[in-house]
């Protein structure tokens, strides 16, 4: 389960939530040089690793997907994700396009791609200067790395709109569910459950988040 977005559009917020719904679904722990946040700890939240480690990392082949953004590397390896796989787990990462891009050319028929849009960008905004960790030339950077990413939405299957944070919750649980379900009948609900699961990624579908996606990047255009 690859799920991607712009800094401040509620992805890590969504996915952590399904982290503790759901016991067999594993996070993908991501390798990093930035620095740590408070309140962050290593190994649990990343594994904040210095640059000469990261490039070490990158010579042995041990990353699934790498990039550098904002700034900083950032790294799947390989190991997380085939070990969890081999134990029965379901994965999820939390990544940008790029490596959404690398881990589903690796995992092609195991990947299931989601796009987290926030409401507005105002909104995409302060988000991001509510978080107060960053220094403000760093939240205008990722603001303007934000309009790059919105340009991807569509190497992605699904797209969910986070302009409430229940209904996007439950978008993003019905795509996950639906999917283990096609993958492993056996895990598969009641066929009454399935069905209700069904609309509600129908449901979501129909409200077009790709012309919403569109909008999002022709008003930052504009402006």
């Amino acid at each position: 389960m690859i799920v991607s977005s712009p800094s401040g559009a509620g992805k890590t917020t969504l996915t952590h939530r399904l982290l503790r719904e759901f016991a067999n679904l594993q996070f993908s722990v991501s390798f990093t040089t930035r620095p740590i946040r408070p309140g962050e700890r290593d190994g649990v939240d990343y594994h904040f690793v210095d640059a000469q480690t990261f490039e070490q990392m990158i010579a042995r082949g041990e990353f699934a997907e790498h990039a550098f953004v904002h700034g900083n590397r950032y790294g799947t390896a390989n190991a997380v994700v085939e070990q969890a796989l081999v134990a029965g787990k379901d994965v999820i990462c939390d990544v940008d396009w790029q490596g959404g891009e690398a881990l589903a050319n690796q995992w092609p028929s195991d990947a299931l791609k989601i796009f987290i849009l926030p409401p507005d960008l105002a909104t995409l905004a302060e988000r991001l200067r509510r978080r107060a960790t960053d220094a403000p030339e760093v939240i205008e950077r990722r603001l303007h790395k934000a309009i790059e990413e919105l340009g991807h939405f569509h190497e992605y299957q699904d797209l969910v709109v986070n302009d409430d944070l229940e209904r996007a919750y439950g978008v993003l649980r019905a795509l996950y569910l639906v999917r283990k379900a096609e993958s492993d009948p056996r895990a598969a609900p009641s066929p009454e459950a399935l069905a209700a699961l069904n609309e509600i990624v129908d449901r979501n579908r129909a409200t077009r988040p790709e012309a919403h996606a569109r909008g999002l990047i022709g008003h930052a255009h504009e402006h």
